[in-house]
This record gives structure tokens, sequence and C-alpha cells, in this order.
């Protein structure tokens, strides 16, 4: 296996570790992961990292470097759409103040950077040139 899939490979492994990592914590009680947030949004994150481990074994670079680019574009949605949850969770609270510490209890946690790092190491793993010397 040369290097770059090496890459690409560690890149979707992490994607796929991410999903049952931490992402948000609300009111310091407990943890909630990918498949707790929306379960078959986390069962297509889980997908694309699944395909892309295929491609890296298949050897299809156009298809690693695709799924790369979706998969760090489910990411960032699922990002999104989690801090505009957690900011407006409590919207119904007419005292504002009372509304922002409340949305200040639900703490993102280290989860978030696994699911970001693993389509960036993707990426880079399936833009980096290879060597015509290397096989």
């Amino acid at each position: 296996m040369r290097l770059p899939a090496l890459i690409s490979f560690i890149g979707f492994v992490l994607l796929m570790a991410g999903t049952w990592c931490p992402l948000l914590r609300p009111f310091h009680l407990f943890s909630m992961d990918v498949y707790d947030l929306n379960r078959p949004y986390g069962m297509v994150i889980l997908l694309m990292a699944v395909v892309g481990i295929l491609g890296v074994i298949l050897n299809r670079k156009q298809l690693v470097r695709l799924v790369g680019w979706v998969s760090l574009i489910l990411v960032l949605v699922l990002f999104i759409a989690a801090f505009m949850k957690v900011h407006t969770s409590f919207s119904f609270i007419p005292f504002k103040s009372i509304a922002g510490f409340l949305a200040r209890q639900i703490v993102f946690k280290w989860g978030w950077y696994l699911l970001i790092a693993g389509p960036l190491v993707a990426l880079a793993g399936s833009i980096a040139k290879t060597s015509k010397y290397s096989r």
C-alpha cells in the first residue's frame, strides 16, 4: 500500500471512530455521539467512511477524493446543525440571560476534532502526489 493510500485509510478510520466519540455534553450529565444526535445521519457518515475505506483498498483514487469531500461536507453540516440547535434550544424562555445560561451549559466535546480531522486527512492522502519511482 502506498503512503498516500495509507494516509487516506487513516483518515477514514478517524472519521469512523469519530462517530462514537463524545460530541455534546448537555448539563454535564451525559455525553452524546453522532448516533444520539441523529441516528440516520450518523449512519450516512459511517457509510461514507466504509465506502472510503473500500475505495482505498480497491485503489480508486477518484472515489476516495469524492467520498472525502462528501464526508467533509456532511460533518460541516452536522456541526452547523448542532451549533444552531444548541443556541436556539432555549429560545422559548422569555428571559435572555436565563436562556443564554442554559445554552452555555451544553458543551461541545473533543469528538468534533476527530470528525473534522478524518475527512481532511483522507483528502490530504487522496490529493498527495506519488513519486513515479514508488509503487
